[in-house]
């Protein structure tokens, strides 16, 4: 250890001459009060280094399943049987880890493939009923074409006959026999104007 530090005559501090650790001897000088000589400093040692140089100091070997007295706290001297068993145990739990996850990427493919088939079920059911709606419409077009490429003169007959139709159904209303008329009645009593201008116009034709 270094020599304590004494105050002079002045008052100021300085350390007398004292031996080193190696037998040398070091001249008194002045310093500031607390100065500890450089090489009496002890070194500085971090946790990692001190607990490893704690480490390498020499284990007793203790029976099996024995705490051992030394500086680590907790150490558990495991014989071969219990060590390959908790590497099997080991094992284990990385085996049913990699069995669950080749299990989720099962399932999210299937999710993406049953989704896809779901999208493409929906694209071909619209694409079906689109093509039925066509095909109404072009049976509709070619029967309104057939009408009316049609004998004028039958197609005269019919219109009149759907004429008295309606007038029939008209007086049936003023006469209160039809208290409530269906929707379908309504139109075809809406309807009359339309059977006289086409009546007329085939009459010019006949």
């Amino acid at each position: 250890m270094y020599a304590s530090n004494v105050r002079d005559e002045n008052g100021d501090s300085f350390i007398p001459a004292s031996q080193r650790p190696d037998g040398t001897w070091r001249k008194a000088r002045r310093v500031k009060e607390g100065y500890v000589p450089q090489e009496e400093v002890p070194l500085y040692e971090s946790k990692g280094k001190q607990f490893a140089n704690r480490v390498t100091k020499p284990v007793t070997a203790l029976p099996s399943g024995h705490v051992a007295h030394q500086s680590i706290p907790g150490l558990f001297i495991l014989d071969d049987k219990e060590k390959s068993k908790n590497k099997k145990k080991t094992k284990n739990v990385e085996e049913i880890s990699k069995n669950l996850e080749q299990v989720k990427l099962n399932e999210s493919s299937n999710a993406k493939v049953q989704s896809k088939t779901n999208k493409s079920d929906a694209k071909v059911k619209t694409e079906t009923k689109t093509a039925k709606t066509e095909t109404k419409v072009q049976k509709s077009s070619a029967t309104e074409a057939n009408n009316q490429t049609t004998d004028p003169a039958k197609r005269l007959k019919n219109l009149k006959k759907r004429l008295r139709e309606v007038e029939a159904l008209e007086e049936k209303l003023k006469n209160g026999q039809i208290a409530k008329p269906e929707p379908d009645q309504l139109t075809k009593i809406q309807r009359k104007n339309d059977l006289l201008m086409q009546i007329r116009e085939l009459e010019k034709l006949v």
